[in-house]
Parts: C-alpha cells; structure tokens; sequence
C-alpha cells in the first residue's frame, strides 16, 4: 500500500512540474502583415467571409492576396478572408516528462516494496540495480512520448483575423433564427 501510494505522489509531481506553455502571439490585423507569420509552404486553414474553411499550402503570398494548393488552387483577395490559422504539432517533450517520472516511480515502488535480502543484494550489486533503475525511467520516458505522439491534439494559432481589435482577439456572439419542418428556435453561438 505504501508504494502505490509513493508511486502516486511521484506521478503526480513529475505531472506538474512540466511547465505550463507560453501564451501564443495576438494575431496581426492587417493582411498585408501576413508575410511576417507565414511563408509560402506552411500549411493553413482559411475561413472566407461567408465562414467556408479551407485548408492546403500556401503557394503565393503577397499583401492583398493569397493563394492555396490543396485539393485543387483557391485564391483569396484579402477582403474576402475572415481568419487564417495554422496548426502546430505539440512538443512530445510534457508527454516524455510525465513518463519519465511514472517511471522511476515504478523504479521506487518496485525498491520500496522489495524484501530486506534484495535490498542487500541490490546494494552490492549496485551496477545492475542502477541499471534496472535507468531501464525503468528510459521506458516510462519512452512509453510517455509515444502516448504524447499519438495524441491528435494541435495547437491552433490564430495568425490573421480580420475582426480582431489592435489588443488581440474579441469575443462575439451570434444569434439567428432556426425555421424548419420539424424544428423553430434560434442558433447561438460564441466566438473568441
């Protein structure tokens, strides 16, 4: 009972000393500033003024206009562009952390639960106990960077809106009629 529960208390330490990450950059208002986020060959998802969302590569890039290649070429003029994001893949480096500290909280559990023969024998042959140790660790590490690879979750980064104020982005609320056959009420929706 007493190295699940140290198992427990040294997972949860290692989980919150990951650092918390960075606060991302406001995004520019002005779509002549694009060129100072992106580059031709980023990937993008572009929301057009009637809210289409389209994603590919940026092929040109100039200060009134931008052109993608996905499925097929779609060029944007500048008034007609609401939002440009584009997605970043996480850093694998909280995932490897988090199992690194499972790990030598295995490696703990597994010394502490252990008879008072092994320990002796673990303190004589300290070589192979310190090599049970790492293989402990570098596996947490390594299990916790595949479960953080598998993970789907990107960053978006809002890098253009053309409704963001000077100060960064503004909440909006939307609300429309909804009239069908089966159904009479109003869509709300939030947007920040």
């Amino acid at each position: 009972m007493r190295s699940t529960r140290t198992a427990i208390i040294l997972a949860t330490a290692a989980a919150l000393a990951v650092p918390a990450p960075c606060a991302a950059q406001k995004p520019v208002t002005s779509f002549d500033q694009l060129n100072t986020r992106l580059k031709p060959g980023d990937t993008v998802w572009v929301t057009d003024a009637q809210g289409r969302e389209i994603n590919g590569t940026i092929e040109t890039l100039g200060p009134d206009a931008l052109t993608l290649k996905g499925d097929g070429t779609d060029a944007f003029a500048a008034r007609d562009v609401a939002r440009v994001q584009r997605r970043e893949r996480d850093s694998l480096v909280n995932g490897t952390l988090i199992g690194l500290g499972v790990g030598v909280g295995f490696a703990v559990a597994a010394y502490s639960k252990s008879t008072a023969q092994e320990r002796e024998n673990c303190r004589t042959e300290y070589l192979l106990c310190g090599f049970v140790m790492v293989a402990y660790a570098g596996l947490g590490a390594a299990i916790g960077a595949g479960i953080d690879a598998l993970i789907p979750g990107k960053k978006v980064v809002v890098t253009y809106r053309a409704d963001a104020p000077a100060g960064g982005t503004a909440a909006r609320v939307s609300i429309a009629p909804v009239v069908t056959r089966r159904a009479k009420g109003v869509a709300v929706s939030f947007a920040f």
